[in-house]
């Protein structure tokens, strides 16, 4: 009665929490900024995120979530015990329960690493979901019914699809290929044909501004500022949206041919129902520009990004630690 449930989506962008009863309470930045004088936390999440490309040599701001796994221990379990304190208070007598998302075929050391990190940020116990999973739940599908489900989780660090039947995976697959790598499309396009360096907030600005899978029927344009390469100087330059589109053309190339190739597996009945569902889209990367319409024109198969794509994840691990007789014949063991 007194043992509060958490639901965490740890992503490779932003860390968000479910807390039961209460639903979303914590949405921040997976970012830390490390003093290396002394080793100490100076900031994390959102105070964090500002100081990205501004700090002196002493600071260095890091995400310790790579591609989806935990990339730096340490600094991944410091900052989970934080958002876990903000929570449930420093001072706590029952230990929270905890179920984690993870993606789709991570290997073993990697779930225990994440499993270990959890426990000893302060969880009494803490459960691993596959993120398709979560996603299909946090999404709202009948996961539970004889028929095919298919959720594409277009993440920070990892782009997953996964057909769902009867709550179990039948098929899934996963890439590491998504947001950030998106991003360093852009900064590498700019600087192969403008000479012209940013950093990754701005990146991701411009895509989040003029961004689009396919090119606008209206064209869009934005004044982009950094160093020029050449001349050391700071410059300023317009940039067009199909540019943009252009310089992402690769990366999510690679993301429709990962979902390809699940349906391309996927039993005959299965996909009979999925031409008639159609694929939901969730995640952060799904709610850039005619996301939706570029994977519809990639596979054949109609397309809709997810009420509150963001959160579905966390959302669907909170819904799994509530109904967790359901799924606990599905979850890995730790």
């Amino acid at each position: 009665m007194f043992e509060k449930k958490i639901g965490v989506d740890l992503g490779t962008v932003n860390v968000m929490v479910y807390l039961q009863g209460q639903g979303i309470v914590l949405q921040e930045p997976s970012v830390v900024a490390l003093s290396l004088r002394d080793n100490r936390i100076v900031a994390l999440g959102q105070e964090a995120l500002s100081m990205l490309g501004r700090t002196p040599d002493s600071i260095e701001v890091l995400r310790p979530m790579r591609e989806g796994v935990i990339a730096d221990y340490m600094v991944t379990e410091a900052m989970l015990r934080y958002f876990i304190s903000g929570i449930v208070g420093r001072l706590r007598l029952f230990k929270p329960e905890m179920m984690i998302a993870v993606p789709v075929g991570v290997t073993s050391v990697e779930s225990r690493a994440v499993h270990d990190a959890a426990i000893q940020a302060g969880a009494k116990v803490a459960h691993l979901i596959p993120e398709p999973m979560a996603a299909a739940l946090g999404a709202s599908l009948p996961t539970e019914t004889a028929t095919g489900n298919m959720v594409v989780d277009l993440g920070g660090g990892v782009s997953e699809a996964a057909i769902i039947s009867l709550n179990e995976i039948v098929v899934s697959g996963a890439i590491r290929v998504a947001g950030t790598k998106l991003d360093d499309s852009i900064s590498t396009y700019l600087r192969r044909k403008y000479n012209l360096l940013i950093g990754d907030r701005t990146a991701e600005e411009i895509k989040h501004q003029i961004g689009s899978a396919l090119p606008l029927e209206e064209e869009l344009s934005l004044e982009v500022r950094g160093r020029d390469q050449v001349a050391g100087l700071p410059r300023i330059i317009a940039v067009r949206s199909h540019e943009i589109t252009e310089a992402m053309a690769e990366p999510l190339a690679q993301i429709a041919a990962m979902v390809k190739g699940v349906l391309e597996r996927t039993p005959p009945e299965l996909a009979a129902d999925i031409i008639d569902r159609g694929i939901v889209l969730t995640g952060g990367s799904s709610l850039l520009r005619n996301m939706d319409r570029y994977l519809a024109q990639a596979t054949g198969v109609p397309c809709h990004v997810a009420d509150n794509a963001i959160a579905c994840v966390a959302l669907g691990t909170g819904k799994a630690l509530e109904n967790f007789h359901l799924y606990k014949r599905i979850l890995p063991e730790m």
